[in-house]
């Protein structure tokens, strides 16, 4: 049987305490292995595993796997062996701190910070994340508005198996007195004095913009964030309203500028069609960078009986944030247009929206973030995940030969082109591995009813390719359960 390395670990329930790794008479950290490998931290794996062997085991992890009590445990033995059978340079760990950078003149030891949400919301989740190893927070939005939440608040949406695909909340600011908050910010600088405290505020006028940010300076703030984008925030110039219009960023901008030497970030609203006009704004009234991109507004989940909408409130619902994986491609579109903007391609900005592991947090900073915030991530699995984005990341630093992350920052910009510059003068065709073929036909399936009807089957249920047909679209090799689709040679049109 071929195991699906990803597929297998990703239906690992990341328990708090494993029962696979108490059942484990030999030692292994199995859950915490399972944990590394969902979140392709592979080398990190092997580490963990060391030299240890799961050979002549009866597996007691898979006999006290709670996966059992909901269908059938997870294959740890064959997981831990597929670890132990990778190279051994493989597991070699990155040397020094790769990872520290410098983001708008605040040194950060590594770019993952939690962003302004209920993941930062008291001192004792920030101090716990700290302890962890997060290099910062963003923490939740400070204002002086009386904050009075809805019950229930959060939707997911659930795709093939996967409950988690996308997220909905419809949250607010923080609930704590203004009062409080500032204390909690200044607990937090004075006991982690290397951490970097954002401080996310939101005001009701220019005046109480530019008091708040001084109040924050005074409280050991490192930067300001200025929430011009909460999708949840109803009324006159407030939450998004704000992000959607220019003038309201560049009037409240300069009202934190005025109040404020800490460098300021514009946190910007992707419920707009270009992110950079009011991003343009934010700068010229004296922000420092920008930060994006904050929740998508949005619709989740018709009940089909009683026609409400998620999360159901007495049968009503509002417009809430959307989030999670799903939204990556959204964020680094306009992360894009931000650097690719000649005003605004110098900008620092706080990248945001679907980054669940390193590889994700690679691809922001890649197309030019110099730091990152994540929420939804942590909602679904913890503060814990800071362990594989981090070796993970510092992982690849090193194998790819780079001295520090930051020479990693922009390295995709130059090949993110417009349509126009892209060519379109020969076809790159898929090439079939038909020993890998399982003879499903999901191939055939989709080039018929969705391709060019380049496909079909032979006497053997092996897939047969018509090169007058076929457009190289590559539809098949994305729809491919078994990858037996890759890609092939390049050719000239015609």
């Amino acid at each position: 049987m071929r195991m699906n390395l990803l597929a297998e670990t990703g239906r690992c329930l990341l328990c708090l305490e494993p029962a696979c790794t108490a059942a484990c008479r030999r030692g292994i950290d199995a859950g915490r292995i399972l944990r590394a490998v969902q979140f392709e931290n592979s080398a990190g794996a092997g580490r963990i595993l060391g030299d240890k062997t799961c050979q002549d085991c009866d597996a007691p992890c898979e006999t006290a796997c709670r996966r059992g009590q909901l269908d059938y445990p997870v294959h740890i033995k064959d997981v831990m062996q597929a670890v132990a059978d990778r190279k051994p340079e493989e597991h070699n760990s990155s040397s020094g701190n790769v990872l520290a950078l410098d983001f708008m003149g605040v040194a950060c030891e590594n770019p993952f910070f939690l962003s302004s949400s209920v993941v930062g919301s008291s001192y004792e989740m920030v101090a716990r994340a700290f302890r962890l190893g997060w290099a910062g927070v963003s923490y939740k939005t400070i204002s002086k508005l009386d904050i009075r939440e809805a019950s229930p608040r959060y939707a997911a949406l659930a795709k093939d198996g996967t409950p988690f695909v996308g997220f909905k909340n419809i949250e607010q600011l923080s609930d704590c007195s203004y009062e409080e908050n500032l204390e909690i910010l200044h607990r937090l600088k004075q006991e982690f004095p290397s951490k970097v405290i954002v401080a996310s505020i939101m005001g009701r006028n220019v005046e109480e913009w530019e008091q708040m940010a001084a109040d924050m300076e005074r409280a050991g703030a490192d930067i300001i964030e200025c929430n011009f984008s909460c999708p949840q925030m109803v009324g006159e110039k407030l939450g998004a309203e704000i992000g959607e219009n220019p003038d309201f960023v560049a009037m409240y901008t300069a009202a934190v500028r005025r109040g404020t030497r800490l460098p300021v970030l514009a946190k910007m609203t992707p419920n707009i069609t270009h992110m950079e006009v009011p991003a343009r704004a934010a700068i010229r009234s004296g922000a420092d960078g920008v930060a994006a991109i904050n929740t998508i507004k949005s619709i989740m989940n018709i009940n089909l009986d009683s026609y409400a909408s998620e999360p159901d409130v007495q049968g009503k619902c509002a417009e809430g944030g959307y989030s999670g994986k799903a939204v990556k491609p959204i964020a680094l579109r306009f992360i894009n247009d931000l650097k690719q903007d000649k005003e605004l391609s110098a900008i620092p900005i706080s990248g945001m929206g679907g980054i669940e592991n390193w590889r994700d947090a690679a691809e922001f900073l890649a197309l030019g973030c110099g730091n990152l915030q994540i929420t939804t991530a942590v909602m679904q699995y913890g503060y814990r995940i800071i362990e594989d984005l981090t070796e993970g990341l510092a992982d690849y630093i090193t194998q790819m030969g780079m001295t520090s992350v930051s020479n990693l920052i922009g390295r995709a910009l130059p090949h993110i082109v417009r349509p126009e510059a892209l060519n379109r003068e020969t076809i790159e065709y898929p090439k079939f591995q038909r020993s890998l073929c399982i003879s499903c036909g999901r191939c055939v399936i989709s080039c018929q009813d969705g391709g060019h009807q380049a496909l079909h089957l032979d006497g053997k249920g092996l897939p047969v390719m018509d090169v007058k047909k076929c457009v190289g679209c590559h539809l098949c090799r994305l729809i491919c359960p078994a990858g037996a689709v890759e890609i092939g040679k390049r050719m000239q049109k015609g």
